[in-house]
């Protein structure tokens, strides 16, 4: 598509720039200066060689986002997939992982090229409303998330302490991780990314570790992933492995991070080697989400398929029977299982406070100190996960249906976390020169009906089993009109988008 004449003293995106009353993902101090494009020529990315420097001053972004593809859902979903369809669904994970590729993407071009991030947008493009509708949701989708989060770092801590700490501790112990995220962020993004690095290297030394201790068949393990195979047996293991890899407060996040970036949006060449950069960027964490994904799929599968154990295996349980099954060693499997998932634990719900930071702040333009979003944002999160600790601690039947309860929760949060991002990515009036063309957003669309009518036979196959009485039944239909109905007016918007919000009201609390 050709480029639309522009001043280059303007950025290129239709619309105003953002308020400095208005809230904003960083300011100006706090981002990275990308240095090495000094020209003023407006030439394409491509016609620039490539820097490795560059690359390494845009690097960190997508480490984060990648956090969400590897959080206790996700291994939880991962063992279970191994344990009762063995290698088979390997296949499904690669390209699920290649679609949250496509879907993150699309949510960095969105940030980037706007200089918003989806939440911002939402606020500014829909009434009042339907903005505040999709606020709800994403917070509930990120309190959701949450409580499977540090639950995951909590069973972490209570494996490493050999069950002297109970589940509830280690929930408060997980809260502290806010004061981390703080003391972190006050030293500059830079060491924040550092730190989720460190954790990400522990997940993947400590998975790997697993691997060669329990020696998965290389041959099986190469199969499934190159053919393609289902079955009716496994058919809710897939749906499983896709509906993990679609985190609704990931899609908002990483529209945010990736503007920690000081990218001159003046300049359509500069803009361009940004998207370029990420978008290696992003392969490169999601090409090391899968190696830790598909290492605990291999585990699982190695040790428990074809067992008795099988279809009784969850976060819980996995690190007492895989120690039971292989013993000790230099350092016992249990342990080495516990600190992965606590690494896995600890950083996503850092990220989690990160990305609760954005969608608050992005929604309602609270313009709030730092450190009092933070609380704000883990208070939601820990003060229910505190009751449910407490609740279900001794009782591995309940955690599980728990957490069959939480990814209903994500998987019905899913809508409203794709469709504004898709049409807000393709429309002109927001985009500019940088909205998706014709046959990247058939494709786009494509996928995301794909992974909503798959993360609708989850729900639909939990009500079947959940709905019982005519009472219950009224409920649920009167939720489903509801539902599908706001998803059609989000669908609507793709075709009648007009602002409305050039005129948003500021909330200033400090």
């Amino acid at each position: 598509m050709a480029a639309l004449p522009q001043d280059h003293r303007q950025p290129l995106i239709a619309g105003e720039e953002p308020d400095e009353r208005e809230e904003t993902a960083y300011d100006s101090s706090e981002k990275i200066h990308i240095v090495g494009v000094d020209s003023d020529s407006d030439a394409s990315d491509f016609a620039r060689p490539f820097s490795w420097r560059k690359l390494w001053l845009f690097t960190g972004p997508g480490f984060l986002m990648s956090i969400a593809f590897l959080d206790p859902g996700n291994l939880e979903g991962d063992l279970q997939s191994g344990a009762i369809a063995g290698y088979s669904l390997l296949w499904l994970l690669m390209w699920a992982t290649a679609v949250g590729l496509l879907i993150q993407m699309l949510s960095a071009r969105l940030g980037v090229a706007t200089g918003r991030h989806l939440a911002e947008l939402c606020r500014t493009e829909y009434p009042t409303w339907a903005r505040m509708l999709l606020w709800i949701m994403a917070e509930l989708a990120l309190i959701g998330a949450d409580i499977q989060e540090v639950i995951g770092s909590a069973i972490a801590i209570k494996i490493l302490s050999n069950g002297y700490l109970p589940l509830w501790a280690g929930v408060v112990i997980t809260a502290l991780d806010c004061f981390v995220f703080l003391f972190l962020e006050n030293y500059g993004v830079r060491k924040l990314e550092a730190f989720f690095a460190f954790l990400i290297a522990v997940m993947a030394i400590s998975f790997a570790w697993m691997f060669g201790d329990t020696k998965p068949n290389g041959t099986e393990l190469l199969l499934g992933i190159l053919i393609p195979k289902l079955s009716s047996k496994t058919i809710k293991q897939a749906v499983g492995v896709v509906g993990c890899i679609i985190m609704p407060h990931n899609v908002f996040l990483h529209s945010a991070l990736v503007q920690s970036r000081d990218v001159d949006r003046t300049k359509k060449g500069r803009v361009d080697e940004a998207l370029r950069y990420y978008g290696i960027e992003s392969a490169v964490a999601l090409a090391v989400s899968f190696f830790i994904n598909l290492c605990v799929t291999a585990v699982f599968a190695k040790a428990f398929y074809g067992t008795e154990v099988a279809n009784s295996i969850g976060l819980v349980n996995a690190g007492q029977l895989l120690q039971e099954k292989y013993g000790g060693g230099v350092l016992p499997i249990l342990y080495i299982w516990g600190i992965g998932l606590l690494a896995a634990g600890q950083s996503s719900t850092i990220t989690g406070t990160y990305a609760g930071q954005f969608i608050m702040g992005g929604f309602l333009n609270l313009r709030l100190k730092k450190w009092v979003r933070a609380m704000i944002t883990r208070s939601c999160a820990i003060i229910p996960t505190i009751i449910v600790a407490l609740i279900f601690d001794s009782s591995e039947d309940s955690l599980d249906k728990l957490n069959e309860w939480l990814n209903v929760l994500q998987s019905v949060q899913i809508p409203f976390a794709l469709i504004p991002l898709l049409c807000l990515v393709s429309k002109e009036q927001i985009m500019g020169t940088f909205r998706i063309g014709p046959f990247l957003k058939t494709i786009s669309w494509v996928v995301a009906v794909l992974v909503m009518l798959i993360n609708g036979y989850l729900l639909l196959d939990f009500f079947k089993n959940v709905v019982d009485g005519v009472i219950v039944a009224i409920l649920v239909c009167a939720f489903t009109v509801g539902y599908v109905s706001f998803i059609l007016y989000l669908v609507s918007r793709n075709f009648t988008f007009a602002p409305w919000s050039r005129q948003s009201k500021h909330i200033d609390l400090n």
